[in-house]
C-alpha cells in the first residue's frame, strides 16, 4: 500500500514538474524545476529496485546535463526571447498534432500486455547483483548503441568548448 502511495506522489510530481518545465518563460527556472523532475525520477528508480539506475539519473542528468543546460543559458543571449510573446498564434497546427499525439498514446496504452516478465528474474538478480547484471546486459546485446551515444556525448562536448572559446 506504502509503495503504491510513494508511486503516485513521483508520478504527479514528474507529470507536475513537466508541465512546469515547459511553461516558464525564464529558462534557469525551468532547469531548476528539471533538477527536482530528474530526482524524483531517481527516487522513482529506487522504488524500483534500481538503485544503480537511480545513483546514475541523478549523478548524469541532474549533474552533468543541467550543469550543460546553465552553461548553454549563460552563453546565449535570451533578453529577446523572455521579451516576446509567450504563444506565437500557431494553434492551427498545435491542435492537430496534438490530438494525432493523444491517439498515438491511447493506441500505446491498448497494447500494453501485463505479466511479462524478462530474462532477468528476482532469483537472477539476487545471486548477481544488480551492477553487475546492468553492466553485463549493456556490454553484451547493447554494446553498439552504448557506443553511438558515447560518440554523441562527444561530438556535445566539443561543441560546447568551441562555443565557449573567446576568439583571439
Amino acid at each position: 500500500m506504502i509503495h503504491k502511495i510513494i508511486f503516485s506522489y513521483l508520478a504527479i510530481m514528474i507529470l507536475g514538474l513537466s508541465l512546469f518545465i515547459i511553461t516558464r518563460r525564464n529558462p534557469v527556472h525551468s532547469v531548476l524545476g528539471m533538477l527536482f523532475m530528474f530526482i524524483h525520477v531517481g527516487a522513482l528508480y529506487l522504488l524500483l529496485n534500481a538503485e544503480f539506475l537511480a545513483a546514475t539519473q541523478v549523478i548524469v542528468y541532474a549533474g552533468a546535463i543541467l550543469v550543460l543546460f546553465l552553461f548553454a543559458i549563460m552563453i546565449l543571449n535570451i533578453r529577446e526571447e523572455l521579451e516576446g510573446e509567450l504563444f506565437t498564434g500557431s494553434w492551427v497546427m498545435a491542435i492537430p498534432v496534438g490530438v494525432a499525439l493523444l491517439i498515438m498514446l491511447l493506441i500505446g496504452l491498448r497494447s500494453i500486455r501485463p505479466g511479462y516478465s524478462g530474462t532477468h528474474t528476482i532469483e537472477y538478480i539476487k545471486t548477481m547483483t544488480h551492477t553487475k547484471a546492468f553492466g553485463k546486459e549493456l556490454f553484451t546485446n547493447y554494446l553498439l548503441p552504448f557506443e553511438v551515444v558515447s560518440v554523441i556525448l562527444l561530438v556535445a562536448i566539443v561543441g560546447a568548448i568551441v562555443l565557449a572559446k573567446k576568439k583571439l
